[in-house]
């Protein structure tokens, strides 16, 4: 008979799951041995796709044509030289009193007596009217960015740079590497090394895989429910960490060897709140996107 789990299996499989729930099925694997046959059978299907799959590669003769495509645009877009120094579109002359749309095939591409006089090294004759200043015709074509950088444009270009190049100053590393932490632990399979609601089973698990031995304890009465514990490299150190369920939200609570400095104050980060304290000679946090009150209360737990 197929477990009821099974699709839940498969979405795990796939890392379409939330933490909590990730969770939650590695707990059901560890008792349900045609789950555990499905998750090995997708892994094998998976091996088997990987290794026969044959991958086809771009043909050269593409790559060459589209490079030629984009070189005869770049030669048609680029300005060419004109007489007087300036430079102007290939073909592209701007004539007194004739617009564009009247002048005939005869016109095109025949320089006016002014530029015919000044390529000869020679002053035009009276009396012959200067041409319109030439326009490109690829004007209108122009990005956004060639305008956007004088001016106003310029001006907050630099100002951004400013900021990014000081921003590292303001930026706490302890922090960076608890966010990224916690982030990663959130993926799938990732959360929890050690699968228990047992302190008895949790807290002896830290003292071969971690450098500290932190609090261990299940409130669940309380409403936060002791799911299990992992390893995360914090400090230089490998600091353990305490995960608890709160409702819907994940609790992580971090711990490591305290040093001389002070702690960072409470804070919100990425859409997580961040608690710290220190207890003896261990710093704590504890991370999560619950609200400040419900994680607060754990932190108050921990204390006691």
């Amino acid at each position: 008979m197929r477990c009821p789990e099974s699709l839940r299996v498969q979405a795990y499989f796939d890392a379409e799951v939330d933490a909590v729930s990730a969770a939650d099925i590695e707990r059901h694997l560890q008792h349900c041995a045609a789950c555990r046959a499905l998750l090995q059978d997708l892994e094998q299907v998976r091996t088997v796709l990987r290794r026969d799959s044959a991958y086809l590669r771009t043909p050269l003769s593409l790559r060459a044509k589209i490079m030629g495509a984009l070189d005869q645009e770049y030669a048609a877009e680029t300005p060419v030289p004109v007489a007087d120094g300036t430079s102007a579109t290939e073909g592209t002359w701007a004539y007194q009193g004739t617009s564009a749309l009247e002048r005939t095939p005869a016109q095109e591409g025949t320089p006016t007596a002014e530029v015919t006089a000044l390529s000869r090294g020679t002053p035009p004759p009276r009396g012959t009217p200067r041409p319109r200043e030439r326009v490109s015709a690829n004007w209108r074509s122009r990005p956004f960015w060639v305008g956007a950088l004088g001016g106003v444009g310029g001006t907050a270009i630099a100002a951004t740079f400013a900021f990014l190049l000081l921003l590292p100053r303001f930026t706490n590393p302890l922090l960076d590497e608890l966010v990224s932490a916690h982030v990663r632990s959130l993926m799938p399979s990732h959360l929890i090394d050690v699968v228990s609601t047992d302190k008895h089973t949790v807290k002896p698990w830290f003292a071969g895989h971690a450098d500290v031995s932190p609090v261990v304890a299940d409130f669940e009465p309380q409403g936060y429910q002791l799911i299990g514990g992992r390893v995360d490299f914090l400090e230089h150190q490998r600091s353990a960490v305490v995960v608890y369920q709160h409702g819907a939200h994940v609790i992580n609570v971090f711990s490591w060897a305290g040093h001389e400095g002070a702690l960072p104050a409470d804070v919100t980060r990425s859409g997580y709140h961040f608690a710290f304290w220190k207890a003896g000679d261990l710093e704590y946090c504890a991370v999560s996107d619950t609200g400040w009150d419900e994680l607060l209360g754990l932190v108050r737990l921990l204390k006691e």
